[in-house]
């Protein structure tokens, strides 16, 4: 029987030295992890391929046109606790003609812990970066059990999503705050 110390794979890469925790060699009670992730599952789903078989003729003449919208959501669950969700939505078209069609929410529990100016970025950068490999397996997968060609979703940046999210809040602060400046009487009463 070969001695279980043989194995080319360091044992502390899958479970963490409790003497590494706080640095002096005792556990430490406060120590937790910022990001657990509790689960992830398929919320709503949904492939339809109305034009079977004849699009297939259809497609050897011409390519289809992909269109692919994917949106984050994100929202507290319980105390530290927080869903995060990809919605996607897949459509191929040839002249006109519908091909397929996926529609997907792709869901996934995290216990978050971090500071507030954090969490923005944790929930809708490093946990969707989390959830997209396995979106788009599903996707993948569905298509080409469909008979269709697999659809490989290019690999999204979701720092740059979150980038345009918080710029198109801030405008939408300003327009909102402009408003209200402009509608102030300054308080006087007539």
């Amino acid at each position: 029987m070969a001695d279980e110390d043989d194995s080319p794979i360091p044992e502390e890469r899958f479970t963490p030295d409790p003497d590494e925790q706080d640095g002096n060699g005792e556990d430490g009670p406060g120590e937790v992890s910022p990001l657990v992730i509790n689960g992830q599952y398929i919320k709503d789903f949904s492939f339809e391929a109305p034009h079977t078989p004849e699009i297939y003729s259809q497609m050897q003449e011409e390519m289809p046109e992909i269109r692919v919208d994917i949106d984050v959501s994100a929202g507290p669950k319980g105390e530290n606790i927080f869903e995060v969700v990809l919605k996607c939505r897949a459509e191929a078209r040839v002249k006109d003609q519908l091909a397929y069609l996926v529609e997907i929410e792709y869901g996934g529990l995290f216990t978050i812990n971090v500071d507030a100016e954090t969490l923005g970025p944790v929930l809708l950068i490093e946990c969707p970066l989390i959830l997209f490999p396995f979106l788009r397996r599903i996707i993948s997968d569905v298509t080409g059990d469909g008979g269709f060609a697999p659809l490989m979703l290019t690999p999204i940046d979701f720092a740059a999503l979150y980038q345009q999210r918080v710029i198109e809040a801030q405008q939408q602060q300003q327009e909102s705050g402009e408003d209200f400046a402009n509608d102030d009487d300054g308080g006087k009463e007539d």
